[in-house]
């Protein structure tokens, strides 16, 4: 299990999608891309009557037993032992898609410029220097949380 997560705080999230904007320009992504979603939920019906909408962050879980690492034959996805996060090394991705289909929440995504499959990690090289996920830094609201663990 990974020892990191982001957590939304749903009272807090304007469905902005700065979130997005910043992962995507940290990573490098083409128009259309995305490593992370926000799903609008509603609108709903208020305590006061009043319309509101919801929304969900959906990023990498970071799987205690990810099938995407199961299923990559050519081993570019693994899973670190001292923390969970689940990274991809590019250089040795075949762009099979395997690790798309074996995950149940779309999470792999493959870039057809390069004929290879991509995925969140949190920023695994952001976290090594300190710092939070580019997601959890752009968002607008503070609404996203990097929660380490306790020292």
């Amino acid at each position: 299990m990974s020892i990191y997560r982001i957590a939304l705080n749903p009272n807090r999230c304007i469905g902005c999608k700065s979130c997005l904007v910043h992962c995507n320009v940290k990573n490098n992504l083409p128009p259309g891309v995305s490593l992370n979603r926000i799903k609008a939920l509603g609108p709903f019906s208020g305590p006061d009557g009043s319309p509101r909408m919801e929304f969900v962050y959906q990023n990498c879980l970071q799987c205690d037993e990810p099938f995407c690492v199961k299923v990559c034959p050519s081993g570019s996805l693994t899973k670190r032992a001292e923390d969970g996060l689940i990274s991809l090394n590019m250089e040795t991705c075949i762009g099979c898609h395997r690790c798309e289909k074996a995950c149940p929440w779309d999470v792999p995504v493959f870039l057809e410029a390069l004929g290879k499959t991509t995925k969140c990690d949190y920023c695994l090289d952001r976290l090594e220097r300190g710092l939070d996920p580019a997601c959890v830094t752009g968002c607008t609201s503070k609404a996203l949380t990097f929660v380490r663990p306790a020292k």
